[in-house]
């Protein structure tokens, strides 16, 4: 595969590190051992060690920058975004081809958190890893022709490809997330909780530290998987579209505060606002996600890992509300 890797075989190149699922994945490989390397502009310096993180100046949309970063590592975490849904179209995929580039020269494994985006309704409600992909909006079309042009790279022999799909992210450092920013107010004591589903519609939701020990779990049996492996986690399905709040509401009133009033999402007010926000704009053309059941199946993981990584509901809505600052001491409330 490529040009020889002499360097030690648990070096990461995480790009997206710092921000939700990049970061929890950054924490789970330096949590097992992993050596990591994260690639971010403007840090003033070439180089910088930061809570255990080699922290190199530069840029993913730069082809030099990702190769000479990857310089040295056995794997390239890809999990790197256009914030707030915004240039897709322009960035998405020339940062995959960078990174492709970037694997084929130094012979690493890329690895990347996937979407439901690629899946169109010939597909729905029951999701399997080799479904078809053909997607209806334009976030599907783009994502639908990265996972393309991984599998070509991979099909030539110069690269490996592990993606690892998941339903919506929550946790406590999941800053980008439905919950935390639709669903919930963080910093603040939840009062109420915001629905943005149709009334009995299932939803499939995902513990982003789950996603993350998936992901490095799978990296443990590279050598034993196809150069272009997909996997579908199950993570907490949310049956009635009711069962994530009424898992916030238990934890928030085991904590000492009046129970949350659960609500209508008001999309109303994204459609108003959407012809002057791109992010609105955008999450209106993904809502169909929250109209229609779309669930994915774990056999093929369930097969290789023996069992999915999956933290009690209630433990993980609780460290997400604490990470969120949602759940302040009761006492130092009363106090105040």
């Amino acid at each position: 595969m490529g040009t020889a890797n002499t360097a030690p075989l648990k070096t990461a190149l995480v790009l997206g590190a710092s921000g939700g699922v990049g970061g929890e994945v950054t924490r789970e490989l330096l949590r097992t051992g992993w050596r990591v390397r994260g690639l971010k502009r403007g840090l003033g310096t070439p180089h910088l060690v930061r809570e255990g993180v080699e922290w190199i100046n530069g840029d993913a949309m730069l082809l030099t920058d990702v190769i000479s970063a990857a310089q040295g590592c056995s794997v390239i975490v890809h999990a790197v975004n256009p914030p707030g849904y915004k240039r897709w179209a322009e960035l998405v995929l020339p940062m995959i081809d960078n990174t492709i580039a970037a694997a084929r020269q130094h012979g690493a494994t890329i690895l990347l958190p996937g979407t439901v985006y690629n899946f169109g309704p010939d597909t729905f409600p029951l999701i399997n890893e080799d479904a078809s992909q053909q997607p209806q909006t334009r976030k599907g079309l783009i994502r639908a022709e990265l996972e393309h042009r991984l599998q070509v790279a991979a099909a030539s022999g110069d690269v490996s490809v592990i993606i690892v799909r998941a339903g919506d992210y929550f946790g406590p450092h999941a800053r980008n997330s439905w919950l935390s920013q639709g669903m919930l107010k963080p910093g603040r004591a939840v009062s109420a909780m915001y629905l943005p589903g149709r009334p009995g519609v299932g939803h499939q939701f995902a513990y982003l530290p789950d996603v993350a020990r998936t992901m490095v779990s799978l990296l443990t049996v590279r050598d034993t998987l196809p150069t272009f492996s997909r996997f579908n986690m199950a993570g907490h399905w949310d049956a009635g579209g009711k069962q994530i709040a009424q898992a916030v509401q238990r934890v928030v009133t085991r904590r000492g505060y009046p129970q949350p009033k659960l609500r209508a999402f008001p999309w109303w007010l994204v459609w108003l606002a959407a012809p002057w926000v791109t992010t609105l704009r955008e999450m209106l053309e993904m809502r169909y996600l929250w109209q229609t059941e779309v669930r994915m199946t774990n056999q093929r993981l369930v097969e290789v890992l023996g069992a999915e990584p999956c933290t009690p509901l209630e433990e993980a809505i609780e460290a997400t509300l604490e990470g969120m600052g949602c759940l302040p001491d009761v006492k130092l409330l009363t106090l105040a």
